[in-house]
């Protein structure tokens, strides 16, 4: 999931425009704090990358299906979907320092769990425990950057912490291969001790405990309602890629939708509804989510589906696949440094129809991978789409938040990521759904290379249609922040 590391920093937009003052860190520089933070970011991405590529060697040794496995990464997609909510309230209630050390803390003791499992409900059940703790290590860190940083210094901040996070995803791939090949999948959660021990004893004692706003009172019946429907609807969707669970899905599903629309029920009869529906009257906010929420079903699907389809369709050994994957990390790495400039000449609108059509497009050719490609043709499509995917996830998280008040930036931040979180996770099951009636069809142990490029011609046609709402934002949304003078 590449293409979207760091762009959940887009709320940070908002700190360097608006005149709120930000309490500077009184003894410690920027710079250390953002390393600090940058340190829990990386250790997620690289577990999340790193894992990708071990799925059909992790299978073999549990005694599962590589499909079922789908089931472990939803499951820490889900806890992050479920927490991300919970996550700001927790941090003014008990302080961004305790929260985010604790966070980190949570999700080393679930990597340990991960290393130990001896079977798939096991590795689900400890994987859902690492989402508890990535849930609340990534949005409280940005937080406690936000809080500790003199709006001065925010850009150059920012900077510090990006760059580590974009580290993950690129030796992310080619590790997990070393790893798979030489040594143990397990050694793939073991690596996040040093890193974790590290981030607790440099969020003790080198972030300062900036206090926040303690007023709001915390929806628990909110969170209830949301969860409830959320981890219905997710493992219904999970559970209707199986064989003979089409009753218990289908159960989950309805189950999902009534226990949503109470919610919504009751988020307009409180003042502060963990999750605020209202946001969506906001153009630009809608129609981020909407596109964004397309774009990110199918960059779910794809670290699920590419590691599965050069192991098992092609042959090739988890390290030489790890190597390729990391393609779409590099293509995103490099568009970094572009997207200011393409925003600033064309704005967002015309920006992000060009970068929907160019991502979809990389999609569409991953179908067309046979084993006869040669690995420089391959990685050269990898590459591109990452980069116009990364832009679609840049453009989208930043003019999110462009027509949203500093009083509501934190709801929206908080409504944003658990449906970037949602759709990630819908992603990899409507993957595995495609795979799984492939392979009854064919009856056969394992998807075929034309399951793969039907699962793959799917989201690729999901990814497509985003353009529809990309077409809907104004020519001059986002002018101010983008600084699109054409627009203007």
């Amino acid at each position: 999931m590449s293409a979207d590391v760091g762009d959940g920093l887009a709320p940070a937009v908002e700190a360097v425009t608006s005149g709120a003052a930000r309490p500077p860190a009184a003894t410690r520089g920027y710079r250390v704090i953002a390393l600090v933070v940058a340190s829990a970011l990386f250790m997620q991405q690289l577990d999340g990358t790193v894992l990708t590529v071990a799925l059909p060697t992790m299978a073999r040794d549990l005694g599962t299906p590589a499909t079922s496995l789908s089931l472990a990464l939803t499951s820490y997609l889900l806890a992050l979907a479920l927490f991300i909510p919970a996550s700001g309230t927790l941090a003014d209630r008990f302080g961004s320092r305790s929260i985010f050390a604790s966070a980190i803390l949570v999700f080393l003791l679930g990597s340990i769990a991960c290393a130990q499992a001896g079977s798939l409900p096991m590795l689900v059940a400890a994987r859902f425990v690492q989402g508890i703790g990535g849930a609340m290590m990534v949005p409280v860190g940005r937080l406690v950057l936000l809080r500790s940083v003199a709006k001065e210094d925010m850009v150059q901040a920012l900077s510090w912490l990006v760059m580590p996070a974009l580290a993950g995803p690129i030796l992310g791939p080619p590790l997990g291969g070393f790893i798979v090949t030489w040594l143990d999948w397990r050694w793939i959660f073991y690596l996040n001790i040093p890193f974790g021990i590290a981030g607790v004893i440099g969020a003790l004692t080198l972030v300062p405990d900036v206090p926040g706003d303690a007023r709001a009172k915390f929806d628990m019946a909110g969170f209830v309602l949301s969860g409830l429907s959320l981890g219905c609807l997710l493992f219904g969707f999970e559970l209707a890629s199986r064989p003979g669970t089409g009753i218990a899905a289908l159960a989950l599903l309805v189950v999902g939708a009534v226990m949503g629309m109470i919610y919504f029920r009751h988020a307009r009869h409180v003042a502060d509804p963990i999750l605020d529906p209202t946001l969506m009257r906001i153009p630009t906010f809608r129609l981020s989510v909407i596109g964004g929420s397309l774009t990110r079903i199918t960059q779910g699907a794809q670290p699920f589906l590419l590691p599965l389809m050069f192991q098992l369709g092609f042959g090739l050994t988890a390290a030489k696949t790890g190597t390729i994957t990391m393609a779409g990390a590099i293509g995103a790495l490099a568009m970094k440094a572009l997207a200011p400039r393409v925003l600033r000449r064309w704005g967002f609108r015309r920006a992000l129809i060009v970068a929907g059509v160019g991502s979809s497009a990389g999609y569409a050719t991953c179908a067309l991978f046979r084993p006869d490609w040669s690995i420089a043709a391959i990685m050269l499509v990898l590459g591109i789409s990452g980069f116009f995917t990364s832009f679609q996830f840049t453009g989208y998280n930043a003019i999110a938040y462009a027509d949203v008040g500093k009083a509501r930036m934190s709801a929206a931040t908080s409504f944003y990521a658990t449906f970037q979180q949602l759709t990630l996770s819908l992603g990899i099951c409507t993957a595995a759904t495609v795979l799984e009636l492939g392979t009854l069809a064919g009856h056969r142990a394992q998807p075929t290379l034309t399951t793969f490029s039907v699962a793959f011609l799917i989201v690729a046609a999901i990814s497509m249609s985003a353009v529809i709402w990309n077409r809907r934002f104004a020519d001059d949304a986002g002018a101010e922040m983008s600084g699109h003078r054409e627009a203007r």
